[in-house]
């Protein structure tokens, strides 16, 4: 019987059909366009069983209200190929692909745990159970299934890099470090450990290092899918804006955040989370929410992931488009309608979250402030990681602020400081909400600290 690159049985033939399915396999690990020419494959062999499967499930990763339709296709096509001799395998796929298309999450973990102990060198099934996780703020999980195949897999760079992102999304910092630079002395290209790596030098504030360090591998994104280098360039962003550099972000925006594939959910999450940070921190962004709001008005009645819809919404409602209303009305009234497993999450974390960015986003900052307050304790049960998160904290602030909750304020922007003390934004508010608290000379030092940084005398 024939196999993947990674050792899996596989019952396809053709020898196009199955270098498809090793790109598939492969490209979807290391972030490479190269991954969609499974649904090619597929269109040019609807016998094949296994290609009509990864087709589907690559389907599915658009995350769009259309991507249950398409990906039904090819599960059909699938289906109509089963017979008495089909392998286990491609049955369990069939099966997790089908479940995944209900909405059945919890289920769909459940096969995916099986199939790996069968398999535990299918690390597509490993990515799968790691997204699925990931989006409903399961970082245990995430950690369980890759310590799972571990053993399994070790000569593998890109499991060392799922190791070191579920490390890091669980606190464990030390050992997510250990992981990612395991991972890239096998690889040192590997986009995922160091997306890993990243995350750590941002939490703990080792600035310099970690734009360092990006800055050093940034020329090996070229040939990464739209999500994996849009993403990679959003995190070395982020290190810029801490301190302070705001034309070299907005650059970073333009040049790289933006535009690549616009239409793309992630590369239109990333955009908004950018700008909001950039206009948090004084930045004048022009028309950029205009021409993203082209994008996103799209996106109106979109329910496919609560940490998405979340950041359609603020991104239509800063670009002063109808859509966020029609948006919020879906919020609602998906949050009686969406599965049982993951309704709690839409009615008491999502709905407040909504809310209070959209009043954010129109003004209403008091509104603002206790609504993402209630939201923001729970909110890791919406999914995205705690960078991406961090967006939702950082406009909460912001609502204090602007609604003179001086002591609110300094109390959360005290807090941030722990991580990262020289951080311009966190001192530039500082600075404004020391002299409002009647405590000039601790304002002093904060403007201080923000001149230190900048290099202005």
């Amino acid at each position: 019987m024939p196999h993947d690159y990674l050792g899996n049985p596989l019952s396809t033939r053709n020898v196009a059909t199955l270098a498809a399915i090793d790109d598939f396999i492969g490209g979807f690990l290391a972030y490479e366009p190269r991954a969609e020419g499974i649904l090619a494959a597929a269109d040019a062999a609807p016998e094949d069983l296994p290609a009509n499967a990864y087709a589907g499930f690559l389907a599915m990763f658009s995350e769009s209200p259309q991507a249950s339709e398409l990906a039904s296709r090819y599960l059909r096509r699938a289906q109509a190929r089963l017979a008495a001799n089909t392998p286990d395998r491609e049955r369990a796929l069939l099966r997790l692909l089908e479940t995944w298309i209900d909405d059945d999450v919890p289920l769909a973990l459940t096969l995916i745990d099986t199939l790996l102990d069968a398999h535990p060198r299918d690390l597509f099934a490993l990515k799968l159970s790691q997204y699925l996780s990931f989006n409903r703020g399961d970082s245990p999980a995430m950690l369980r299934v890759a310590l799972k195949v571990l053993p399994s897999a070790s000569d593998i760079a890109e499991v060392h890099g799922m190791l070191a992102f579920a490390y890091e999304q669980c606190h464990l910092l030390g050992e997510a470090e250990t992981a990612a630079r395991l991972a890239l002395r096998l690889n040192p290209r590997e986009p995922w450990a160091q997306h890993a790596l990243a995350h750590v030098y941002l939490t703990q504030g080792r600035i310099d290092e970690g734009t360092h360090f990006l800055e050093s591998v940034k020329d090996g994104w070229d040939h990464l899918n739209s999500f994996m280098y849009t993403h990679n360039w959003w995190h070395l962003a982020l290190f810029h804006l801490a301190r302070g550099n705001l034309v070299e972000v907005l650059q970073i925006y333009d040049q790289h955040v933006w535009g690549r594939l616009p239409e793309y959910s992630q590369d239109q999450i990333g955009a908004v989370s950018l700008l909001t940070r950039l206009e948090l921190a004084g930045a004048d962004v022009g028309q950029r929410w205009q021409a993203l709001g082209e994008y996103l008005q799209v996106r109106e009645q979109d329910t496919v992931q609560p940490f998405l819809s979340l950041q359609y919404l603020y991104g239509l409602a800063r670009a002063r488009r109808p859509q966020a209303v029609s948006l919020l009305d879906a919020l609602h009234r998906y949050a009686d309608q969406a599965p049982a497993h993951s309704r709690a999450v839409w009615r008491e974390v999502t709905l407040p979250a909504a809310e209070g960015l959209y009043a954010h986003a129109t003004g209403e900052f008091e509104a603002a402030a206790r609504q993402l307050d209630q939201a923001l304790p729970r909110l890791v049960e919406a999914g995205g990681s705690h960078a991406q998160r961090d967006l939702f904290a950082l406009v909460a602030q912001d609502a204090h602020i602007r609604s003179g909750h001086w002591v609110t304020a300094q109390q959360l922007l005290e807090l941030r400081r722990r991580y990262d003390a020289d951080d311009v934004p966190t001192n530039q508010a500082l600075a404004q909400v020391y002299q409002q608290l009647g405590l000039p000379a601790l304002s002093a030092r904060a403007k201080g600290r923000v001149n230190q940084v900048l290099g202005v005398a």
